[in-house]
C-alpha cells in the first residue's frame, strides 16, 4: 500500500473515531430512547421527595428520565458558576442567586416556556425574588417562611418566664423588654440566645425592625445607617455580655447554635422552619415556636425562596418545559410538603404542610404570622453572592469584638459596593 493511501485512510479512520466519540460524549439518552434530563440539588434530605416526585412524572412521561445530581453545599455555587460559563450545566438547578445567569442570558424565561399563568400559582413573594426585567427565571419550589423563636420550654419554666410572652417582647432603647428576659434565661442555661453572623435569621430581621435596609433601590448596600448602627450594635452587646455563644464558636461552625439549642444549652433559638424537621426529631425537651422579638420599626422578617432554574444550553427544552411544568403544579409541587420537610412554593399545597406539623401538636403560625407585617429583602443584583462574600468576614470581625461597629459596617458597605460594581 502506498504511502499517502495509508495517510488517506489514517486520516478516514481517525475522523470516524472523533465523530463516534463526539456522538458518544454528548448522548443524553440511555440507549432506550429516552430522554435523560439532570437536575442539579444541593440537600440530600430533598432526594426522597423529589424521587417521588420525578417517579410519578415519569410513570407520566415515559419518554424522559429525570437523575438527581447532588452537589453538598459547600462547593455549589462555584461549581455551578463554572458549569454554566462552560454550558456543562445541569438541564435544571436549584438556585438562589440567579442575577448573573439571567444577565448573560444563561437561563430560560419561565414566562416564555410554560405561559404567563403559571405564575397564578406559585408563593407572590418568590415569583417577586426570582422577577427580573420582567421576566421570571426560576419556577419556585419551597419558601422558607418567616423568622420564628423555637425556644425550650423547661428553660423558661426555670426562668419562670411565660412562652406566651415571649411573642410580646421588644428590643431597643426604654422600652427594650428583651435583654432582660435573655438575662433571666442566663441565670438557668449556658446560653440564652443565638446572636450570631447568621444572615437570615438574625441579621436581616434586627436590621428591618430597627428600620433600616440591606440594599437601596439601585442596589447599593446602605446597611452602615443610624438604624444599621442601632441593630449590629444590639447584637454585638448580648454576645458581649455572655447572653449568646462567643463568634469564635459561631463563625466556625454554622451549625453551632441549633446544636446547642438540642443539647438543651440554648434557651431561645432564633431561625426558620429549615431547621424545623431537625428539631422535631433529635429535641429531647418540650418545646414550641414563638413570634421574633419587635424592634423600634416592628416586627419584620424575610422570606427566602429556592427556585428551580432551566439551562439555557439545554439539548431538550421540550422535555425541561414538561418537567418544569410538573414540579410548578400543585401535583408535583406537594410531595415536598408531605413529610413537612419545607413550605410547599405552590400557595395551594401549603395547607398539608401546616396540616403534618399539627398533626404533630406543633404550632407553625409564627414563621407565616410575621409575614403579614412588613418584609425585609433577602438581597439582590448582579453580584450579590460574590459582595456577601466579602461582607461577611468583615462583620464576623465584629461581632468577634477586633472592629467597632460603626467602623465594619463602613468597611463592609464600601466593600459590597465595590465587589457589586466590579462584577
Amino acid at each position: 500500500m502506498k504511502t499517502s493511501t495509508r495517510v488517506l485512510l489514517a486520516v478516514a479512520l481517525s475522523a470516524v473515531l472523533l465523530i463516534a466519540a463526539a456522538l458518544w460524549l454528548g448522548r443524553t439518552g440511555d440507549g432506550s430512547g429516552r430522554t435523560v434530563l439532570r437536575m442539579r440539588i444541593w440537600d440530600e434530605s430533598f432526594v426522597p421527595a423529589y424521587r417521588a416526585s420525578l417517579d410519578a412524572f415519569q410513570r407520566a412521561n415515559p419518554d424522559v428520565e429525570v437523575r438527581i445530581t447532588l452537589v453538598s453545599w459547600a462547593s455549589y455555587q462555584q461549581k455551578l458558576r463554572l458549569d454554566v460559563a462552560g454550558n456543562t450545566a445541569d438541564d435544571v438547578f436549584w438556585t438562589n442567586t440567579f442575577e448573573d445567569y439571567a444577565d448573560s442570558g444563561r437561563l430560560l424565561d419561565i414566562g416564555a416556556l410554560l405561559g404567563p399563568d403559571a405564575v397564578r400559582a406559585w408563593d407572590p413573594s418568590a415569583v417577586t425574588q426570582y422577577s427580573r426585567d420582567g421576566k421570571l427565571w426560576a419556577v419556585p419550589q419551597f419558601v422558607d417562611g418567616g423568622t420564628a423563636v423555637y425556644y425550650n420550654h423547661a428553660l423558661l419554666d426555670a426562668a419562670h418566664i411565660d412562652p406566651v410572652a415571649l411573642s410580646g417582647l421588644r428590643w431597643g432603647g426604654e422600652a427594650d423588654t428583651f435583654a432582660p428576659v435573655l438575662h433571666r434565661l442566663a441565670a438557668v442555661a449556658p446560653w440564652a440566645y443565638n446572636a450570631a453572623n447568621d444572615f437570615q435569621s438574625i441579621e436581616l430581621p434586627f436590621l428591618g425592625s430597627a428600620g433600616g435596609r440591606l440594599q437601596g433601590p439601585d442596589d447599593r448596600f446602605v446597611f452602615d445607617s443610624p438604624q444599621g448602627n442601632q441593630a449590629f450594635g444590639y447584637l454585638v452587646r448580648l454576645i458581649a455580655d455572655r447572653l449568646a455563644p462567643s463568634a469564635a464558636d459561631t463563625d466556625t461552625n454554622t451549625d453551632f447554635t441549633r446544636n446547642a439549642f438540642l443539647q438543651g444549652k440554648l434557651a431561645l433559638f432564633q431561625s426558620g422552619t429549615y431547621n424545623l424537621a431537625t428539631i422535631a426529631q433529635q429535641a429531647k425537651f418540650p418545646w414550641g415556636v414563638a413570634m421574633i422579638p419587635a424592634g423600634p420599626a416592628g416586627r419584620v422578617s424575610t422570606d427566602n425562596a429556592i427556585g428551580l432554574a432551566g439551562s439555557a444550553a439545554t439539548r431538550h427544552p421540550a422535555a425541561v418545559r414538561r418537567l418544569l411544568a410538573w414540579l410548578g403544579s400543585a401535583e408535583g409541587n406537594r410531595y415536598l410538603a408531605v413529610s413537612g420537610a419545607t413550605i410547599p412554593a405552590v400557595v395551594a399545597d401549603q395547607q398539608i404542610y401546616r396540616d403534618y406539623w399539627a398533626h404533630k401538636g406543633i404550632d407553625v403560625s409564627p414563621f407565616f404570622d410575621v409575614l403579614d407585617g412588613p418584609r425585609i429583602s433577602a438581597g439582590n443584583g448582579a453580584g450579590f453572592p460574590a459582595a456577601n462574600d466579602i461582607i461577611t468576614p468583615i462583620l464576623s470581625e465584629m461581632y468577634l469584638g477586633r472592629t467597632p461597629v460603626p467602623e465594619a459596617l463602613r468597611r463592609a458597605v464600601a466593600a459590597g459596593n465595590a465587589a457589586m460594581s466590579d462584577r
